[in-house]
């Protein structure tokens, strides 16, 4: 399949037409990194997307000052999330202004609001955040995956169902190696954003099932590489093919919150029969 080439759906695909999800989470990037491939999937079946990001980013790091020649990161970031949004097919980008680097603290009551409020406007099937472990243990996105937790869950039996994903244990190492391998004496960064590859994943909850993205990782990689601010040319990100990308990156994993929801199952249509670990 050549990488432009918008895979066909199937059946259970096809059946989410007209549907709306929203995905909900901290920085840009977040969105790409976490589960890129089936936000994707989900636009090319006909659902439509809405992506709630708290922050803009402001705090983050920087890969090269050139890209930033004002100094305002958050305004450089909201304009790489909306291209990475359109190669993913997002539909709609709610862009908040919450204070990055203090999203499990601060503003917690008009957060969940501002979630409540976009779940019920745009009749929401459902909503995809951070497990608890924030992917990484980060504190924002941990307090990201407690506000659309408590957002939803009071919203009672009507709430749409609450998916939370997580990233297989091994996948970045299994990245960083391929893009070393790759690299030779021109090696790449030995970490992403300062953080060792192991921490993704470590102490994940299991997931209930796992997404194949395979034939929608291209698009993820493009995503990813929009945030040229956080995945500079060091980023090991940059350095691994559409192959390497299926391998490590092919597959998302899920579980459902256990909390009571009117909603019919809508991400479990997607699923494969057995999650599949890298490592």
């Amino acid at each position: 399949m050549a990488d432009n080439a918008v895979p066909a759906a199937g059946r259970s695909d096809a059946a989410l037409a007209g549907r709306t999800v929203l995905a909900v989470f901290a920085h840009p990037d977040d969105e790409s990194l976490a589960c890129g491939g089936t936000l994707a999937r989900l636009a090319d079946a006909g659902v439509r997307v809405i992506l709630m990001c708290a922050s803009r980013g402001e705090a983050g790091s920087i890969s090269d000052a050139a890209l930033v020649p004002d100094g305002d990161l958050g305004v450089v970031r909201t304009r790489e999330l909306r291209d990475a949004a359109a190669i993913l097919g997002i539909a709609d980008v709610i862009l908040l202004d919450h204070s990055d680097g203090n999203l499990r603290w601060k503003d917690s009551p008009e957060f969940e609001n501002e979630i409540i409020d976009t779940v019920r406007r745009n009749r929401v099937d459902a909503v995809i955040t951070f497990d608890e472990d924030g992917l990484y243990w980060h504190i924002d996105h941990i307090g990201v995956h407690d506000r659309t937790w408590d957002a939803i869950a009071s919203i009672g039996a009507d709430a749409p169902p609450l998916y939370f994903v997580t990233m297989q244990r091994g996948v970045m190492r299994g990245i960083l190696d391929a893009a070393q391998l790759k690299a030779g004496a021109a090696a790449p960064a030995s970490s992403f954003w300062g953080i060792t590859p192991d921490a993704f994943g470590l102490s994940a909850p299991a997931p209930s099932f796992v997404v194949d993205v395979r034939p929608w990782v291209p698009r993820k990689l493009a995503a990813l590489r929009c945030h040229r601010t956080q995945m500079g040319p060091t980023n090991p990100m940059a350095w691994i093919d559409h192959d390497e990308a299926r391998q490590w990156l092919g597959i998302e994993q899920f579980r459902r919150a256990p909390i009571d929801a009117s909603g019919e199952p809508l991400l479990e249509q997607l699923r494969e029969p057995q999650p599949q670990h890298a490592d």
